[in-house]
């Protein structure tokens, strides 16, 4: 019986959420141990479901790099990054358009058909979605067909979301030149949450949120406003390969979105606790005059 109590007041204490969300957009940035592990793959999907079901309009961004290394490496072809981002030539290109588009893409789309979701997968190509220029490097390095979101098309997106659709993107767009460009999947997330005007932006990730100490897991910064996150970033607080996800954290507040919520993937059920629970599990970034909202 009391399990059961216990049950009923966590369905009691998310109710004010539902209420606030629901018919919201959420775009999720899917990957890390979250897209390898089965048991955590089973889990993401049911969250994703459960918000779907809860009336949320649902955008996933997937990755892939290792993926997208391992069929480079069946081929013949070395693998070569600049300070995290990969050398992309156009036969790299090719190969992450197939292995994000193809396998990677099909596979998320099935496991939410599976969970009674209808969902459909889509690149930045379709619909003209994701138009890009060429990102240089971190010192201006030529690092072939990496891609700067400099526009997107939602039209193909919001239709697909008005007939019920979970839109399953992959993190690939064109570019005035007529070629394919492979685009950071944080980036992608953070250009198109902002295009879309969405309520949140959710990042799975491999650790607990962001940290005053990336070694340290009980530093967790639970809600961070935009003047502390740009005080952290040049304060060296936020160090390493958590500089990336706050500057995407940032730019998705610039461009319209809400709040962002970066998450432990590796934690069952992680977008919920985050989501419909008054503590939450991970980092809550927020714009300076929304730092009381839900």
């Amino acid at each position: 019986m009391k399990d059961s109590i216990e049950k009923a007041e966590v369905l009691i204490e998310a109710i004010p959420y539902i209420q606030k969300f629901s018919g919201c957009t959420v775009v999720v940035k899917y990957g890390g141990s979250a897209m390898v592990n089965p048991e955590l793959k089973k889990s993401v999907v049911k969250d994703l479901a459960m918000l779907k079901y809860l009336g949320l309009n649902i955008v996933v961004v997937h990755g892939g790099g290792k993926d997208i290394s391992s069929f480079l490496e069946r081929i013949g072809k070395k693998s070569k990054f600049v300070d995290g981002q990969r050398v992309t030539d156009e036969e790299t290109a090719a190969v992450a358009e197939m292995v994000l588009s193809g396998s990677i893409s099909k596979m998320i789309v099935q496991e939410l058909e599976d969970a009674g979701i209808m969902a459909v997968g889509i690149n930045g190509k379709d619909g003209h979605l994701l138009q890009c220029s060429r990102k240089p490097g971190p010192k201006g390095e030529d690092i072939g067909f990496v891609g700067e979101v400099e526009h997107v098309n939602t039209s193909l997106v919001r239709n697909l979301m008005s007939e019920g659709y979970v839109p399953v993107v992959s993190p690939v767009g064109f570019g005035n030149d007529g070629k394919t460009y492979n685009i950071n999947a944080d980036y992608c997330a953070s250009a198109l949450a902002g295009a879309l005007g969405a309520q949140k932006l959710v990042f799975l990730t491999d650790v607990e949120g962001i940290l005053r100490d990336k070694d340290d897991p009980s530093t967790r910064i639970a809600r961070l406003t935009r003047s502390q996150a740009v005080d952290y970033l040049a304060n060296g607080v936020i160090k390493g390969g958590m500089i990336p996800k706050v500057e995407c954290c940032l730019s998705a507040l610039e461009h319209g979105v809400t709040s962002v919520h970066v998450l432990d993937g590796r934690l069952p059920h992680s977008m919920l606790l985050e989501i419909f629970t008054t503590k939450g599990i991970g980092t809550m970034v927020v714009k300076d005059d929304e730092e009381n909202q839900l």
